[in-house]
């Protein structure tokens, strides 16, 4: 039986703390939502609209790597909350492109904003070492995740 130090030795062992650890800071995150009730998917895509404004609902479902039926669920549920708005396609009259709204910025900011400031408490309870090693990883894990 390896020990956990030796196990990160490897790449299958780093690559399986990894996943462990990001996937429990990543429940631990999604616990401290802000209260608006929207489902994981319903942020995500709204989020998705925020960084890449004027998609498609086909687009964003590629994009989401969900089916269009489910999307345009999706997407009916955020306008019916006032998040998302639908326009007219600029160059296709067949399609419309989906935009956050006001409401749906301001919702996405104090969702960052909430999960920002539980973090940053977490990480105060770390040594200055610790933080140092965080910040030296943090272009790597961003680099991991555009791959």
């Amino acid at each position: 039986m390896l020990t956990n130090a030796q196990n990160l030795r490897s790449d299958a062992g780093l690559a399986s703390a990894l996943r462990v650890s990001l996937a429990r800071l990543t429940r631990r995150m999604r616990k401290q939502a802000a209260h608006h009730s929207l489902t994981p998917t319903q942020l995500a895509t709204l989020a998705a609209v925020e960084r890449q404004p004027a998609m498609t609902p086909s687009e964003l479902a590629e994009h989401e790597k969900v089916q269009p039926p489910s999307m345009t669920r999706v997407i009916a549920k955020l306008e019916e909350r006032g998040l998302l708005a639908r326009s007219p396609h600029p160059s296709d009259r067949r399609q419309v492109t989906v935009s956050v709204t006001a409401a749906g910025a301001a919702l996405l900011k104090e969702e960052r904003r909430t999960k920002e400031a539980w973090l940053a408490q977490r990480l105060k309870e770390l040594t200055a070492e610790e933080r140092a090693t965080l910040r030296a990883a943090a272009p790597i894990l961003e680099k991991l995740s555009k791959m």
